[in-house]
């Protein structure tokens, strides 16, 4: 860019006729003694100033500004230099200027006006829509709540009928001499009694019981269970006819809790289905109207967001805790170290494998586990290994087939049944974090590693079959279970890839949101993924809209990986608190939670360095396996 050039200014003439700045000429005379022209010799002391270069200069420069102001500055200009007008061109200028003042004030009012005005209808078309909105919602609860008043009212009145034909039957089983053998003795003589009852009016089996006399009295199951004053007898009809009865409050109390604990999300869940429901209706009337069977079909889908929304409170009221059904213990005696990294079941859920850093798989048989009393459960099959293990994951079709990732960054597969490796793949540079088969195509199966390499391998091959570079270590890896082309890929940068193999050079999506590394993938369905990321979060996707749809806090996890599972309702995971949390997928804080304890007696009561390091559903059941670093499993159970 040329140097900018600037008017003279204090003028100065040489005595070879040429003019200079005079702060110019001096700064070059302090160096040199000659004049910057044409070089003859040249003193300060030979210097004169030019007083019509500076005069001209200084109009020049004037005459510049004045091109560049505004014509007010330059009016103002003129102005203050003293310039004579007369007084009729002054009181001309200043009727232009209050009128073009008055213009301008009256444009920018109009302006503003214009603006404020925008403002405001936007904020009442927003308003407004918010209203119709709110109208809406007040529609589907005030239409809501008559449906459920009509079940409700449906509920009790065969409630009272029931409780009407219990006392009846009660009434109908009460004790009465049978006059036919023997009507003229007494009991004591000899006399048989016979008590029927049952319930519904149906009689119930009748059994014997001998008097010391010979005699035997028939006495029904009902009748047996009124005895004793008639205590069970009285709390079994008030429990049908007092509906303030403590067996029946204390949970409906419990349930009430749950869902006040948890109202904004419970709210938003429900109005999200029920606008879903009303969008559809009114698509569906737009495209076929004036059809009394089509509003007839609609009237009928119109409750089907408030039976979605039903059976999401049903489930997230029915557990609150989680309940120990028997736990065991991991640990080796010969290492010190005793985490388990991870626990998978089989294609049946009948065995469940373990592993971890003390370099074994072990097979648990999960009935026996559950059923005996045993202090110490043994294997039923063990396999040492080489290296510390990261990951197992079972073959869906082959029974006997489990894969190992470990720290070497080999990936093996193991036949459980002869204890031996069937296949080592070696091509990974540094610890293999994930391994996971497919669900639909069960030779093949995917690893990811620190190398930032994520590989697909089939059993039938001895090489990759596929090799992504991610240039970031991988955490986790998982195959959707409804594809074997489409696999979710977690990784330190924070984000999850979802690739579609069939064209892996770029990923489908990349869902961002976690703002530490993602530790785990998991699908709950093979439209929703759950993830899991350091940053103590859980994140739920849609793979089909590339969106978030739910964000789950409140367990802690900052640096260890705490374990994933998912079912098609809930989503579990592990903390670094020593305690595993329990997430249904339409909430976003904890339904349960249960804490590990030291199981030594030497340890304080703060366990805080302990942490869980894996859990896994049981297939669609309420069941789950939970481990911690300290090498103890626990079967949950979800309870009320």
């Amino acid at each position: 860019m040329a140097a900018s050039i600037r008017p003279m200014e204090d003028a100065f003439l040489t005595s070879c006729g040429h003019s200079f700045c005079y702060s110019c000429i001096t700064t070059h005379l302090n160096n040199r003694n000659n004049c910057p022209n044409c070089a003859r010799y040249l003193t300060a002391d030979r210097l004169i100033p030019n007083f019509l270069v500076t005069k001209l200069m200084r109009k020049l420069t004037s005459f510049h500004c004045s091109g560049k102001i505004s014509p007010a500055e330059h009016l103002r200009f003129v102005l203050q230099q003293g310039a004579d007008l007369p007084m009729k061109d002054i009181d001309s200028l200043l009727h232009l200027l209050s009128e073009r003042k008055r213009r301008v004030e009256q444009d920018e009012a109009e302006s503003n006006m214009e603006v404020l005005l925008d403002f405001l209808h936007l904020s009442c078309q927003l308003k407004q829509e918010e209203l119709a909105e709110l109208q809406g919602d007040l529609q589907y609860l005030k239409e809501d709540i008559a449906t459920v008043e009509s079940r409700r009212q449906e509920l009790l009145r065969a409630k009272k009928k029931f409780a009407k034909r219990s006392r009846l039957t009660a009434d109908l089983s009460s004790p009465t001499l049978d006059t036919h053998s023997g009507c003229d003795q007494g009991i004591n003589e000899g006399a048989i009694s016979v008590w029927r009852g049952g319930q519904g009016g149906a009689l119930a089996p009748l059994r014997e019981h001998k008097l010391k006399g010979g005699n035997s009295i028939r006495t029904s199951a009902f009748a047996m269970a009124i005895k004793d004053d008639g205590k069970n007898g009285n709390y079994f009809a008030n429990s049908f006819s007092d509906p303030h009865s403590e067996s029946v409050g204390v949970p409906k109390i419990n349930k009430r809790q749950r869902v006040l604990a948890q109202f904004e999300d419970l709210q938003e869940a429900y109005l999200m289905r029920r606008r879903k429901v009303a969008r559809n209706q009114r698509h569906r009337q737009m495209q076929k109207q004036e059809s009394m069977k089509e509003a007839s079909k609609l009237s009928e889908s119109y409750q089907d967001g408030l039976e979605d929304f039903e059976s999401i409170l049903l489930a997230f009221t029915r557990y609150s805790r989680l309940r120990v059904v028997t736990e065991l213990h991991h640990g080796d005696l010969f290492h010190s170290s005793n985490i388990v990294s991870s626990i998978e079941f089989d294609r049946d859920d009948e065995f469940f494998a373990t592993a971890g850093v003390s370099r074994r798989i072990k097979v648990f048989d999960f009935s026996r586990v559950v059923n005996d009393v045993a202090d110490v459960h043994c294997p039923v099959v063990e396999i040492p290994t080489r290296s510390k293990l990261s990951c197992l994951s079972w073959n869906k079709c082959e029974k006997s087939l489990i894969a190992s990732s470990d720290y070497e960054g080999i990936v093996t597969l193991w036949d459980v049944n002869t204890r031996q490796s069937v296949m080592e793949y070696e091509e990974h540079e540094r610890r293999a974090w994930s391994v996971d088969f497919s669900r639909t195509e069960p030779s093949m199966l995917v690893s990811g590693s620190d190398d930032g390499k994520v590989k697909v391998w089939c059993t039938r091959q001895e090489t990759s079959a596929l090799s992504l570079d991610m240039r970031a270590n991988i955490c986790c890896v998982k195959y959707n279970p409804g594809s074997s082309n489409h696999i979710a890929v977690g990784s330190a940068d924070h984000h999850i890839h979802y690739f579609d193999l069939r064209n892996a050079r770029i990923p489908l999506y990349v869902f961002k949101g976690h703002r530490k590394a993602v530790s785990y993938v998991k699908f709950i369905s093979p439209t929703e993924l759950a993830s899991a990321s350091t940053d103590s979060t859980l994140r739920l996707w849609d793979v089909q809209k590339d969106c978030l749809t739910r964000t789950l806090r409140g367990h802690t996890n900052e640096k260890n990986f705490v374990g994933l599972t998912v079912n098609s309702e809930y989503v579990a995971c592990g903390s670094e608190s020593n305690e595993v949390f329990v997430y249904h997928k339409a909430m976003s804080k904890p339904a349960a939670w249960h804490r590990f304890g030291s199981q030594n007696p030497d340890d304080s009561d703060d366990d805080s360095s302990h942490f869980i390091s894996a859990v896994c559903w049981k297939s669609e059941s309420p069941t789950m396996l939970a481990a911690n670093s300290q090498g103890t499993i626990k079967v949950l159970v979800l309870a009320a």
